[in-house]
């Protein structure tokens, strides 16, 4: 295991922000203007870049964004990386594995339990430990079909004093879906004020306040004749704030042919739908990585109900203190780690990720030779971890 102290942290000076902008804008095919802004704008936002230097000069960069993930009710501490880039000249030479190290490493000692991404590729991270543990889904859907007459709730424009409330609404809702993250300012610009667009936001409210919005963008398609409506984000507590949001988009049938936001593989808006006038189409698999085993473990949530214990075996490559036999126990959606246990699971904490967002059972991991266990763990396992699949509708 490699032990060096890298030279890691953030930017100082103009020259290394300027240094850690321009790799930006060359790994990611943006004007150096653009590459500035964003960094503003993360800086603004809760976020933090970091840089690795080496031979004295800025080498790689990252981005690292403190937030929350949604796991059966519970939220569990975790951070999202972004902003991934090498200089070019370092390429090819372990820069980003020995940045990713660095980051992980400094993201443990300050107590993060969980790290998370959208991988560019896959065996980089791997590498480091993390796996795929959810998926991010392109729903588009034909304004024909959405043929709702729903008009007993109110719509409106949001307008700035409705944010907090809007925020409370996006936090109850994301708190019954599984993988869905706590937002920090950083990851709401992103719905509010996408690049290069403008985002409008309407919301829904009956007696009780506000059931539900949406906040969409306007593109321009087929020659300018027709637009699409781009969701950043749709959110309804209650059917009846389903339905009227639906009506609403479906009022833009002269103007628009198809709607379009993220999800999941099973958005509870399209059961209400008479016809099956949509496509679900697989964008990316998330990744994910326990930093910190026996605290991820213990802050997610379980099945209500349910008792059992299991003992796993983990083998951590970066990190000593995952490393070795754990025991799980939990009982009615609380858990409790501790050290020991007959290790009746044996898996890398690279397979124990996708395990732990419920992403992939125990068997699909067995039958894909990254688990080892008997049929009662087995089953344990598969109770313990049971859920409805884990999405991402946000980027960071």
């Amino acid at each position: 295991m490699d032990t060096t102290a890298p030279d890691f942290g953030p930017p100082q000076g103009e020259r290394e922000h300027t240094a850690a902008a321009d790799i930006w804008a060359q790994a990611f095919a943006l004007a150096l203007e653009d590459a500035r802004g964003w960094q503003k704008k993360i800086e603004a936002g809760e976020a933090r870049v970091c840089v690795l230097r080496e031979g004295g000069s800025v080498a790689a960069t990252i981005v690292l964004i403190p937030m929350g993930q949604w796991f059966n009710g519970r939220r569990v501490p975790m951070v999202g990386i972004g902003g991934v880039g090498v200089a070019p000249e370092r390429r090819g030479q372990g820069t980003a594995t020995r940045l990713m190290r660095a980051a992980l490493r400094e993201l443990r000692s300050q107590g993060a339990p969980l790290a998370s991404l959208y991988p560019a590729t896959q065996p980089l991270y791997r590498r480091v430990g993390f796996e795929q543990s959810g998926s991010r889904q392109e729903i588009r859907v034909r304004l024909h079909g959405l043929d709702f007459q729903e008009r007993t709730l109110a719509l409106r424009p949001v307008t700035e004093a409705d944010v907090p409330a809007l925020r409370d609404v996006y936090r109850r809702y994301a708190q019954r879906q599984q993988g869905w993250i706590d937002r920090t300012a950083y990851t709401w610009n992103r719905v509010t004020h996408p690049r290069g667009e403008t985002a409008y936001g309407y919301l829904v409210e009956g007696r009780a306040g506000i059931e539900g919005y949406v906040y969409l963008t306007r593109r321009v398609v087929s020659q300018g004749l027709l637009q699409e409506l781009n969701l950043t984000d749709i959110v309804a507590l209650t059917p009846a704030a389903g339905r009227r949001l639906l009506s609403f988009l479906g009022d833009h049938r002269s103007m628009a042919q198809e709607v379009v936001w993220r999800g999941g593989p099973a958005d509870p808006l399209l059961f209400q739908l008479r016809e099956q006038t949509y496509e679900v189409k697989h964008l990316l698999h998330w990744m994910l990585r326990l930093l910190d085993v026996p605290a991820a473990l213990q802050a997610r949530g379980y099945p209500a109900g349910l008792s059992g214990a299991l003992h796993l075996e983990v083998e951590d490559d970066l990190f000593p203190e995952n490393h070795g036999r754990f025991v799980l126990e939990v009982e009615n959606g609380e858990a409790e780690v501790r050290r020991g246990g007959d290790g009746d699971v044996k898996l890398h904490v690279r397979a124990l990720a996708p395990l732990y967002s419920g992403f992939l059972s125990p068997a699909a991991l067995q039958g894909a030779g990254a688990l080892e266990a008997d049929e009662s763990s087995l089953r344990t396992a598969a109770a313990i971890f049971a859920g409805p699949p884990p999405a991402m509708p946000d980027m960071y």
